[in-house]
């Protein structure tokens, strides 16, 4: 009498090892988006810190943007805005909106799962499924 596995039951054990493995496949691919959403909205709540620091440089949160995206020039925070900016980018969303004034200022980036993420001087942040219409050149919040 032979010991070992006949061709079938080698053929039906692979069978399963590939069947859940294409379970787990499925399942992971939403991973991906959360973790890009984190990671988008990690990086926007870093702009935070930096409009502080430069409010306490300016006494004024203008530097923050220009032009409706993060200023990554001659705001002596280039490096940091900078490497922010690319990042969002990189993780599939980009910056709707970056509007700074004197004393108050919003940024709100699109998440890699279709919804907007926004932060403002009042130090709200907050998800939205759309756009955020107070993220405006007249009113700088969130809410």
């Amino acid at each position: 009498m032979k010991k070992g596995f006949t061709l079938i039951e080698l053929l039906v054990v692979i069978a399963i090892i590939g069947v859940l493995a294409a379970v787990v496949m499925v399942s992971m691919s939403g991973a991906t988006n959360k973790a890009r959403d984190a990671r988008i909205k990690g990086d926007v709540s870093q702009l935070r810190t930096i409009a502080g620091m430069i409010y306490d440089d300016d006494s004024s949160f203008a530097d923050l943007c220009s032009g409706g995206t993060i200023k990554t020039s001659e705001s002596g925070y280039d490096t940091q805005t900078g490497a922010i900016s690319s990042d969002i980018t990189d993780q599939s969303g980009s910056v709707y909106n970056c509007l700074a004034g004197a004393s108050t200022y919003c940024v709100e980036a699109a998440l890699a799962s279709g919804s907007y993420f926004c932060i403002d001087s009042t130090g709200l942040a907050t998800t939205t499924s759309s756009i955020n219409t107070n993220c405006t050149s007249t009113d700088y919040d969130c809410s």
